[in-house]
C-alpha cells in the first residue's frame, strides 16, 4: 500500500495571510493612565481639543519687537517689559523691545524674536531702563513657534490601532489627556508537554537523567508574548498523557484568547497535543516552506485560538517572531504588523541554496556588513544571542560576499 501523499509545504507569506485573517481584535477596552499607558494600543483615535502650542510663542531666548523698527543693525531700543515662559505680556510697545524667553508668548505687536546671542545690552544709568542694541536686521516671524503648529484643535493626533510609545504618550499629554482609551490585553495561555522536559532549579545538571532536557522554550516564549503586550498564564509543563494534555486545553480556553504550545506539531508525531485538540475543537497541521521552523500547528479549542510551535529552540525562536507576533499584533488592533527590514551588504558566503525560504542569524559588523553564525542548526539558540538580526534569503537563493540581502533586525522584532 502505497504511503498517503503529503501535502506541498506552504509558503510563508500564505500561511501568514491565513493567520491574520482569523485574527480579530479582542473585545473589550479598557481607561488607563497615559503614564501607564506605554506598550498598549489605541482603541480610539485621539482628537485635540486644543491648539499646541497654544500661541504664538518664542523659541529662543532673545528680544522680541517689530521688525519695522529695525532699520539696520545697530539700532538700540530701551526694554519695556520683562516675559517669562508661563506669563503674558502687555502688548509690545512702538521703538521698544521686550526680553523674552524661551517658551513665553510672543507679545501682540511684536513679529520677530532677536536670539539674545545677537544682540548687546548697553550700560545704563542707575534708575534709567534697559537698553539694547540689536546687532542684525531681523525677518518677519523669526525665532516665533506658531500656535497650532504642532497640533491643530480638531487634527487626530494618534489613531485607533496604533501602539503607544514614549513619543506617542508624550504628544498625548501635550493635548491634557492623562487617560487613554485602549485595548484590553490579549490573554495567553502558555504550556508545554513532553516527559523529557525538566524545569531549571528542579534538577541539577549533574543528576539529569538519560535523554532528559531543560526547557528552554517555556521561558524565551514567556518573555515573547510578554514584550508583545500579552496576560501570561504559564501552565508549565503537562504531563505527557491525553487526558491531562485535554485538561489542561480546557481549562486554558475558559478564560484566554490564545493557546501557545511548543512541541509535537509535526506531521505523523506522536503527541497528544494533536489529538486532545481534535477532542475539544479543530486543528490544520501545516507544513511551512521556511528553515528553520517547518512545522506550525493552527486551530481553536473552544473560543480561543491554538497555535503550536516546533520543539526546537531556533525554529520555536523564528517561528514565533515570523508568525506569531503579527498575529497577537492584530488582536490588539495593530494594523501594521509587518517588519520593514533593510537591504545589507552580505560578508559572508551562503552556498547552499535551499528549497525553502531561510532565516539566518547574522550580526552587524564595524565594516558595515553582516557576518554569519557558523552554525545555523535549529537547535543551537546561541545563534539567536549571537546574533542581531536575520538574513530573509528566498528559496533556492545562493549568497555570495558583497551581494545585497534582507535584513531584519531583532531589535524591531522584539520592539
Amino acid at each position: 500500500m502505497a504511503a498517503p501523499q503529503r501535502a506541498p509545504l506552504k509558503p510563508l507569506s500564505e500561511a501568514l495571510a491565513q493567520l491574520l485573517a482569523a485574527a480579530l481584535p479582542v473585545a473589550g477596552t479598557q481607561q488607563v493612565a497615559t503614564l501607564e499607558a506605554d506598550g498598549r494600543v489605541l482603541a480610539a483615535d485621539v482628537v485635540s481639543a486644543l491648539h499646541v502650542p497654544p500661541q504664538d510663542n518664542s523659541s529662543m531666548d532673545g528680544y522680541a519687537l517689530r521688525v519695522q523698527d529695525v532699520g539696520t543693525p545697530g539700532v538700540q531700543m530701551p526694554v519695556s517689559q520683562r516675559i517669562p515662559a508661563g506669563s503674558a505680556g502687555a502688548p509690545l510697545l512702538p521703538q521698544t523691545v521686550v526680553r523674552i524667553f524661551t517658551g513665553a508668548p510672543i507679545p501682540a505687536g511684536a513679529d520677530a524674536v532677536v536670539m539674545q546671542e545677537d544682540c548687546a545690552l548697553l550700560p545704563v544709568q542707575e534708575g534709567d531702563a534697559a537698553r539694547v542694541q540689536v546687532n542684525t536686521a531681523p525677518q518677519p516671524g523669526q525665532w516665533i513657534r506658531r500656535a497650532g503648529e504642532d497640533v491643530a484643535r480638531g487634527d487626530v493626533v494618534l489613531s485607533r490601532g496604533q501602539r503607544l510609545g514614549p513619543a506617542e504618550l508624550g504628544l498625548a499629554a501635550s493635548i491634557g489627556l492623562d487617560q487613554l482609551t485602549v485595548l484590553r490585553r490579549p490573554r495567553v495561555a502558555l504550556f508545554s508537554t513532553g516527559d523529557e522536559l525538566v524545569m531549571p532549579g528542579t534538577v541539577a545538571p549533574q543528576d539529569m537523567p538519560p535523554g532528559a532536557i531543560y526547557n528552554s522554550n517555556r521561558f524565551f516564549l514567556n518573555s515573547l508574548l510578554r514584550r508583545m503586550g500579552c496576560e501570561v498564564t504559564d501552565f508549565g509543563i503537562v504531563p505527557d498523557k491525553l487526558d491531562a494534555t485535554v485538561q489542561a486545553l480546557r481549562d486554558a480556553s475558559a478564560a484566554h484568547d490564545v493557546i501557545l504550545t511548543s512541541g509535537g506539531v509535526s506531521v505523523g508525531e506522536e503527541d497528544h497535543i494533536k489529538p486532545a485538540v481534535q477532542t475539544l475543537g479543530q486543528l490544520d497541521l501545516w507544513q511551512i516552506a521556511i528553515k528553520p521552523g517547518k512545522p506550525f500547528a493552527k486551530g481553536t479549542v473552544g473560543a480561543a485560538h491554538f497555535i503550536g510551535l516546533p520543539g526546537n529552540p531556533v525554529s520555536s525562536f523564528v517561528t514565533f517572531l515570523l508568525l506569531v507576533r503579527p498575529f497577537l499584533l492584530r488582536l490588539q488592533g495593530v494594523t501594521d504588523v509587518a517588519p520593514k527590514g533593510a537591504s545589507m551588504r552580505a560578508d559572508f558566503s551562503w552556498p547552499r541554496a535551499d528549497k525553502r525560504q531561510e532565516f539566518l542569524r547574522v550580526r552587524r559588523n564595524a565594516q558595515g556588513g553582516l557576518d554569519l553564525f557558523a552554525n545555523q542548526s535549529s537547535g543551537v539558540l546561541t545563534s539567536a544571542v549571537w546574533g542581531d538580526g536575520l538574513v530573509d534569503n528566498p528559496a533556492g537563493q545562493t549568497i555570495a560576499p558583497g551581494d545585497t540581502v534582507r535584513f531584519i533586525s531583532f531589535a524591531e522584532l522584539l520592539a
